[in-house]
């Protein structure tokens, strides 16, 4: 079932793409092992080098507050397979798609994707990183939040 424009669940997926990004940036760990997008909470698990820190987890929060404020245009077009697996990462993208979606947020990250997405990043809120656990001694999952204004 597609999300309307009016589906909470949108913005957490746009989320996800800017933590994503963030956390590929900052620390290294590639896309996402596992998440789930809810409506209310949601949650993010990544291979990390190291165990974060509470330190690691507030810059993680700012960081992708930055991004958000930053207000990046969401835009989505089509290529071939052929000029996805020459470009993209196509870890997530079933073996049968032939026309690729490609999720493009601003400069920050360019993936991909069949999700629903805000329009520019402004429209997100604020990102609250609500906690954070190592679920090995490589795994964090982080649990998040935004609150917006309505």
């Amino acid at each position: 079932m597609m999300a309307s424009l009016s589906d909470p669940r949108r913005f957490a997926h746009t989320a996800e793409h800017i933590l994503n990004a963030v956390m590929q940036r900052d620390y290294g760990s590639g896309r996402s092992l596992e998440a789930h997008l809810g409506e209310k909470k949601s949650k993010c698990d990544y291979r990390v080098h190291r165990p974060l820190n509470e330190g690691d987890a507030r810059a993680i929060e700012l960081a992708v507050n930055r991004e958000i404020e930053a207000d990046h245009r969401v835009e989505t077009f089509s290529v071939s397979r052929a000029e996805a697996e020459s470009t993209y990462d196509m870890g997530k993208v079933p073996a049968s798609a032939e026309t690729i979606r490609i999720v493009r947020i601003g400069e920050l990250d360019i993936i991909p994707c069949v999700g629903d997405h805000a329009e520019h990043t402004a429209q997100l809120g604020q990102f609250v990183l609500r906690s954070f656990d190592m679920r090995t001694e490589d795994v964090v999952r982080l649990r998040f939040s935004l609150q917006r204004e309505l």
